[in-house]
């Protein structure tokens, strides 16, 4: 297995990614605010990378890719998912599996809103709400800590707290220095563009997708209200809401010996549907 290292660039910004020369079906991974593509270390060195496509790039302001070229309007949710859209149609993605993470999570439901490409979606600490401060509330919890993620200017304390919080004691050093790389300005403008419910209603795009969704959080998230996850009218839940025991905001990181089966399993039930639907396609085109 190789891993491939490039930068593109988008209308949005120059964007750093790494993929993997898997064969089998793409799975994009869209990391948190405050993290980069190396947060997704321990899916490219596990034989996931062997199996998929696995495409990992650095949103905006983050890690390697450089500052927003208009952080008026890069800066959004939706903004952030027509980044993650140029980078779809820049590989020539006709089908993926998007992974989402915490902010990357609400940037994948956004892009799954629109774009085509997207044949299975999987959140991981992103709790698909409806528009509006109330939807916010229902879905995370309220608590001062929460202020860390609109906050423009950081401090080492404020790092250091932010860490914690994403990784509890397991984060790697690098994690720290991508926090504080992070530009700011999209801290406080992402959460605003939550807030005031601009782009899609996520909670229907979630609960009216026709494409498999799946659910996997840690037990101990400090952010989001896992009983929320089981309230929502799911169209086309994957098995059922998944919760990885011990771990918190980042299972995928903090134990991928538990996680990478699950993601391993969505993306070969995404593959067979995939497959399923192009054969049927192929068939009704030639009856007609």
């Amino acid at each position: 297995m190789s891993v491939f290292d490039r930068t593109i660039r988008t209308p949005q910004a120059d964007l750093r990614l790494s993929q993997s020369s898997g064969s089998g079906i793409p799975i994009v991974m869209i990391h948190g605010s405050g993290s980069s593509r190396a947060v997704f270390a321990r899916q490219f060195e596990s034989p996931l990378a062997d199996a998929h496509r696995l495409i990992a790039f650095d949103l905006p302001g983050h890690g390697q890719s450089s500052d927003a070229h208009d952080p008026t309007t890069a800066y959004t949710v939706a903004g952030l998912a027509q980044c993650a859209a140029h980078v779809l149609d820049l590989l020539e993605i006709g089908h993926a599996i998007i992974f989402g993470w915490s902010l990357g999570g609400h940037v994948a439901i956004e892009l799954a809103s629109f774009h085509r490409a997207v044949n299975g979606l999987m959140l991981t600490g992103a709790p698909p709400v409806s528009k509006g401060p109330f939807g916010m509330l229902r879905g995370f919890h309220a608590h001062w800590d929460m202020l860390l993620a609109s906050k423009r200017v950081y401090s080492e304390r404020d790092a250091e707290r932010f860490e914690t919080l994403c990784f509890g004691d397991t984060a790697d050093p690098s994690f720290r220095r991508a926090i504080l790389r992070t530009d700011g300005r999209l801290r406080a403008a992402v959460t605003r563009s939550l807030i005031s419910g601009k782009g899609a209603d996520q909670k229907q795009v979630v609960e009216q997708a026709t494409f498999p969704v799946a659910i996997v959080n840690g037990e101990n998230d400090p952010f989001v209200r896992l009983s929320y996850f089981e309230t929502l009218a799911y169209g086309s839940l994957w098995e059922h809401c998944h919760v990885v025991p011990d771990t918190g905001h980042a299972p995928f990181w903090e134990r991928p010996d538990l996680f990478n089966p699950l993601l391993s399993r969505f993306a070969e039930t995404v593959a067979i549907q995939s497959a399923k639907a192009t054969t049927l396609a192929r068939r009704q085109t030639r009856a007609s």
